[in-house]
């Protein structure tokens, strides 16, 4: 059921299926990331994901997610920065209950549900990213994907090589927060800190592409 689908709720009542976010920042045959922002008393509409996804949040903000079956609700205290992963759930409608704005990335993992009859391309040999070290500490992982905090000293750069598997490089900083980039597997991208603060990134390697 994508955007569009009318669907019954448990009432009886009609509901007309959103996006999942309110605009994609990338899209290939691996990922799509998109942005949810949602000011105080805002709600994403009732929708439903078709793909595991991972949630990076860029601005917090007490957040209540609602089921279009009824269930109880779920009540959201992120903190920016904060690493999610969900699988596919139902039907499900988010609300900024708080009174700052909230703002992640959604980065949906299309060959583990749309795109899961494709053959992932091989991945080479490699190591984990260039230059991770102190500054590549991982702050989350499981079966199917590695999340790495990335800071970068202000006025500095930072050259980060993708290991053997491709990698999502998404930051947290302004004006960096509108920046993502996916890097196959080997590739070389340079993370920069303008200005006078430090910059920090998030860098989610797709490891469940490492035993395909």
């Amino acid at each position: 059921m994508s955007a569009g689908t009318v669907v019954q709720a448990p009432d009886g009542n009609s509901v007309v299926l959103g996006e999942i976010g309110q605009r994609v920042l990338l899209e290939n045959r691996r990922v799509r990331v998109w942005e949810v922002r949602l000011a105080p008393g805002e709600s994403q509409p009732w929708h439903l994901h078709h793909n595991p996804y991972v949630v990076l949040c860029l601005a917090t903000s007490a957040c209540r997610m609602d089921w279009l079956d009824g269930a109880p609700p779920r009540f959201l205290s992120e903190q920016v920065g904060g690493v999610v992963y969900r699988p596919v759930s139902p039907v499900h409608m988010l609300t900024n209950h708080g009174d700052a704005d909230y703002r992640n990335r959604i980065i949906e993992l299309l060959d583990l549900g749309e795109e899961a009859s494709g053959v992932p391309e091989p991945a080479p040999a490699g190591g984990a990213g260039a230059g991770a070290g102190p500054a590549g500490t991982v702050v989350f992982e499981n079966d199917e994907v590695r999340v790495r905090h990335v800071e970068v000293a202000a006025g500095g750069s930072l050259e980060w090589r993708a290991g053997d598997v491709p990698a999502v490089v998404v930051g947290l900083s302004a004006p960096d927060r509108d920046g993502v980039h996916h890097l196959a597997s080997g590739e070389r991208h340079v993370l920069t800190a303008a200005g006078p603060e430090t910059h920090t990134y998030r860098v989610v390697e797709l490891t469940y592409l490492r035993a395909a």
